[in-house]
């Protein structure tokens, strides 16, 4: 079984598994981590299956998880990245927008990705040099090249520490020199909605790899582009991200790095 399709077979059993804790979500039993950082039960038993169906096609593989951490074979070049439930604040509260975040690296390079949403059936899928599609349909990135008319995907600071007074800054000045700004909670998802041009750019800081992995191929692979903030492809390292459009991201990126007044 090639590697996408052992993804994609991941994410559809996670997906069973939180569609069916879904109807069910105040039973649902929800433990803090840290401060506005949460783990349900729904999270750990998606994870367990991904980390099972995982393990049993690659063995030789480890595996970087949210909740389990680096699990595997530890020293193997290839390390899978898993969000079980990337946007569990949205799950708890039944706003409809997570999804499942699986990703295949080797060294920097990421050469897999799924993001699936189990809500709208939506399963977006990329392999290095082929690509990005959204259910087996082949995506790109907006068309669009007034940042004017754009819109914007973000993510608020919500830890103690983070620079709430610079985010509010450069939030301001993007506001008022775009169309809109959507903050939907969930990063996987936000960048796959850049790579299918639902959005035109988005950006954000203090990520984990399993919040971008995925979602940074299906940009790359739908002719985007995605940098950190030093314009770099050390995202996975720093957790800042800026991708978009190759227009949009270019009038993006000086404003949310504050290279431009």
């Amino acid at each position: 079984m090639a590697n996408i399709d052992i993804a994609i077979r991941a994410a559809r059993e996670a997906a069973d598994i939180i569609n069916q804790a879904s109807r069910n979500i105040e039973n649902v039993n929800v433990q803090t981590k840290a401060l506005h950082d949460y783990v349900t039960d729904a999270d750990k038993a998606a994870e367990r299956a991904v980390i099972d169906i995982l393990s049993h096609y690659c063995p030789d593989h480890a595996i970087l998880s949210e909740e389990a951490g680096l699990v595997g074979q530890t020293n193997s070049e290839f390390v899978w990245v898993v969000d079980p439930i990337d946007g569990t604040t949205n799950f708890i509260h039944g706003f409809p927008q997570y999804a499942v975040s699986i990703a295949l690296k080797r060294g920097n390079d990421i050469l897999e990705a799924v993001v699936y949403d189990p809500l709208k059936d939506e399963m977006f899928t990329a392999t290095r040099g082929e690509g990005a599609r959204l259910n087996n349909r082949r995506i790109r990135v907006s068309g669009r090249t007034s940042f004017g008319a754009s819109l914007i995907g973000t993510g608020f600071p919500f830890r103690g520490g983070d620079d709430f007074e610079g985010y509010a800054r450069v939030f301001t000045s993007v506001a008022k020199q775009t169309s809109g700004i959507r903050r939907a909670g969930a990063a996987s998802l936000d960048l796959a909605y850049v790579a299918c041009g639902r959005l035109d750019g988005f950006w954000e800081s203090g990520l984990k790899p399993w919040d971008i992995a995925a979602g940074s191929l299906l940009v790359l692979e739908a002719r985007g582009l995605v940098t950190d903030f030093e314009g770099e492809d050390h995202y996975l390292d720093t957790g800042s991200i800026v991708a978009g459009t190759p227009k949009i991201f270019g009038t993006l990126f000086p404003i949310v790095t504050n290279k431009v007044a």
